[in-house]
């Protein structure tokens, strides 16, 4: 497949049909509205993101014992304090105010 043939692939666009029942439907478009989006843009946007996630949760890769290591000292090793970290642990939580 060329270049040219793949960017018409993608830029067609493809129907994809769902059944769902009225409450589901009645949320859905309460949340587009919310957003100012139709319901096909708010469904369409928030399945790809979960598709997204359950994609980049699945990657998996694998090192050496030695670079596994030297990986987990860099997680374990405190962060430096700065006057942002400072600021953060002074503020009171929502609840506590």
């Amino acid at each position: 497949m060329n270049m040219k043939s793949m960017q018409t692939r993608e830029a067609t666009p493809v129907s994809i049909n769902i059944r769902a029942k009225a409450r589901q439907r009645d949320i859905i478009d309460q949340a587009a509205e919310r957003l100012g989006r139709s319901r096909s843009d708010f469904m369409l946007e928030a399945a790809c993101r979960a598709a997204e996630d359950v994609l980049l949760d699945q990657a998996f890769f694998t090192v050496d014992d030695g670079t596994f290591a030297q990986f987990q000292a860099l997680l374990d090793q405190p962060l430096p304090p700065t006057d942002k970290l400072r600021q953060l642990i002074k503020t009171k939580a929502p609840w506590e105010k």
